[in-house]
């Protein structure tokens, strides 16, 4: 029987499994730039995104990232005296926790540091992010950032996104064409609506609500655990607070 001729749908997101090819690939690719580098630093991630990631494969263009199964990088590296790739190295096995990468780097450890510290964006948050502040629609007329910024610098939110604040839970109505949280459209007497607290685990019906206010709640960071010089096989730890942090989360 012919092949079909009819047109295919190809899925372009999806992604293909590691192969053990691969794995040994990155392997071998990690203990061939060890020599190369003058630094080895353990990179930590919160609220991970890919388009602020390329923002820094971008500056770092001088340098190399490896992401990768921890316990595969850790041996890469050697996890002993006797198995390390270079003098020293070895040490920074026990920072390979939770999700991190290698930059191998021969760039200063103070410029480093001084990039990452200063490099917070801040994007949309994802289910499961952790609320950096509170955020309360106040009663009366509903503007477009939720209050977040003066009435007399915002303007009403669309008449057509009233039905989906019900939907999500937010007890609006429409009055003379604008849509109102509370009585009537001064507000007065009447409570407002708290989306999120500073601290809650954000669920996905908060985070559509924080999105339809255009609320970024979520801060990328880049936490640099701890980095190894060549030339003295010395291993550096910089934040062990995060290091604390991450552990507790991977138990």
């Amino acid at each position: 029987m012919p092949k079909s001729k009819r047109s295919k749908t190809y899925h372009m997101t999806q992604v293909d499994k590691k192969t053990r090819e691969d794995k040994e690939q990155l392997f071998q690719n990690i203990r061939e730039t060890v020599p190369k580098f003058a630094h080895c630093f353990v990179l930590g991630f919160d609220n991970m995104r890919n388009n602020h990631l390329k923002d820094v494969r971008r500056e770092m263009s001088d340098s190399r990232i490896f992401f990768g199964k921890t316990k595969l990088m850790s041996r890469a590296l050697g996890t002993s005296p006797s198995d390390a790739i270079a003098e020293g190295i070895h040490r920074l096995s026990p920072f390979l926790t939770g999700s991190v990468a290698l930059l191998f780097t021969n760039r200063d450890p103070a410029a480093i540091s001084e990039y990452f510290s200063n490099f917070t964006p801040v994007d949309f948050a994802r289910a499961g992010a952790v609320a950096s502040s509170d955020f309360v629609i106040p009663p009366g007329v509903v503007y477009a950032t939720g209050g977040a910024v003066p009435p007399e610098h915002d303007v009403p939110l669309g008449h057509t996104i009233e039905p989906e604040l019900r939907r999500l839970g937010v007890p609006t109505r429409m009055v003379r064409g604008k849509v109102v949280l509370g009585g009537d459209e001064s507000g007065e007497g009447s409570e407002g609506y708290t989306v999120c607290k500073e601290g809650d685990v954000l669920d996905s019906r908060q985070t559509r609500l924080l999105k339809l206010f255009d609320q970024c709640l979520s801060e990328f960071k880049v936490r640099v655990f701890a980095y190894w010089t060549a030339e003295s096989g010395l291993v550096t730890e910089v934040d062990a607070d995060a290091m604390e942090v991450e552990a507790e989360d991977d138990e």
